[in-house]
């Protein structure tokens, strides 16, 4: 879309200054909610990349963990979003917890992993639109880029403190007390692995999770829910929500920007593992705390774009796409972690400054143009897609050994396009 035709419609749709205020109550605990599940989500990915390992599941399966948690938020994307409409979302999202929790138990009696991350992403498909929903009903429109960076924030800290605790875990059966007591009480009952008392404390996790989550009816004041009705959840109706947040001028514009960068970022999650290993000798568990380096540099990013922009200027990040676009092939040709890791502090500090904005806005003219579940619904179909189709062309290029430089090179196409509005701003 060309860049020059969004300026009429930012002044026409968006106030240009708002006054500020205080968050809704209960805000903050939905935002420890968030914490807590995604630590354990990432922590969670970490295991069970190290548990394909220890079970003997050749290496390009590891993205593919990734694939199965993501496929869920493209499969169920018409159900999704009036789940979330119809359902109180602090009990919903509560709800998820456990399943969540249910997959990892299923995981260690012997169902396939990939069976068991579907599963658990099968509730976090779930999980996200209540959340972000919950967050765009309660919060006002000039708050809402403020909000979203508390959010950001939230969910970098729990990648970068989940991917450490998932490096931490994956030696904890060396310590004595649970090589000795723990894990001989485990042998009759689980898969033969030395990682449940690790799993065990990712399920903990989800437990504390689960009762913050069931704290939070102080935002869902309004009671904004509708029926749960066969007609709600057909596919039709589904592609016609997508159609129409496409079709608008700055929700399409949005969700074009939000979806590439999105598949990108995945990527980039197990980029940097490979690199790590592969260039830099480390081993899994120091590549998971390098891997974390990027959510530094997020949430940096995060808290500079609540200072920076609001939704009337939210077009104003695109120019991060392209500094992000060209870190990746310097990462790709250095194989120094002293050198590496400034430039992953900047790219993650990239992506926090262009992502904020744009989840913000999209977040606002979808909750303009559909209901708030059901546009989060639309958005988590189009991104994860993007991640999905993004994580089998990886998982691809790793099969056929492709040099870990010309992976970078090919990453910078889809940052490049999604900064394409800015770019034609320049032709």
């Amino acid at each position: 879309m060309p860049y020059r035709r969004l300026r009429p419609i930012f002044k026409i749709h968006i106030h240009q200054r708002q006054t500020c205020g205080s968050m809704p109550k209960g805000f903050y605990l939905l935002v420890f909610a968030q914490f807590a599940s995604g630590l354990a989500d990432n922590a969670l990915m970490i295991l069970g990349i190290h548990f394909l390992h220890e079970q003997g599941y050749p290496g390009w399966w590891s993205p593919l963990l990734k694939f199965f948690f993501t496929l869920s938020y493209v499969v169920l994307a018409g159900f999704v979003g009036p789940i979330a409409d119809a359902f109180p979302k602090g009990r919903l999202m509560a709800s998820m917890n456990i399943l969540k929790l249910s997959g990892v138990l299923l995981l260690l009696c012997g169902l396939h992993p990939f069976l068991g991350f579907a599963l658990a992403g099968m509730a976090a498909a779930v999980y996200a639109p209540a959340k972000y929903a919950l967050v765009t009903e309660s919060v006002r429109p000039s708050l809402l880029v403020k909000a979203n960076a508390w959010l950001e924030v939230s969910v970098v800290l729990s990648v970068l403190l989940g991917v450490a605790l998932g490096g931490w875990l994956t030696g904890w059966h060396h310590d004595d007390f649970v090589s000795g007591v723990l894990v001989k009480a485990s042998d009759p009952w689980w898969v033969k692995t030395q990682m449940w008392p690790a799993f065990a404390a990712v399920c903990l996790i989800y437990l504390v999770s689960t009762l913050l989550n069931l704290g939070l009816k102080s935002m869902d004041v309004h009671n904004r829910r509708t029926s749960l009705t066969w007609r709600a959840v057909w596919w039709a109706a589904f592609w016609k929500n997508n159609r129409r947040l496409w079709s608008d001028p700055l929700g399409g514009f949005s969700l074009y920007v939000t979806s590439l960068c999105w598949g990108v970022g995945a990527v980039l999650q197990f980029a940097v593992l490979v690199w790590a290993q592969s260039a830099a000798g480390l081993s899994l568990e120091q590549g998971a705390y390098l891997q974390a380096l990027v959510a530094v540099g997020v949430i940096s990013g995060a808290v500079l774009s609540a200072r920076a922009y609001q939704i009337f200027n939210a077009r104003g990040a695109l120019p991060w796409a392209v500094v992000l676009a060209v870190l990746l092939p310097c990462m790709a040709m250095t194989t120094s972690v002293w050198v590496a890791v400034p430039l992953l502090i900047l790219a993650g500090c990239a992506g926090g400054m262009l992502l904020v904005p744009m989840n913000a806005l999209l977040q606002h003219r979808g909750q303009r143009i559909l209901t708030s579940g059901r546009s989060v619904a639309v958005q988590g179909f189009n991104e994860n897609l993007s991640v999905l189709v993004m994580l089998g062309f990886y998982s691809i290029l790793l099969a056929w050994q492709v040099p870990f430089w010309l992976v970078m090179l090919l990453l910078m196409v889809p940052l490049l396009a999604s900064a394409k509005p800015w770019l034609l701003k320049w032709a």
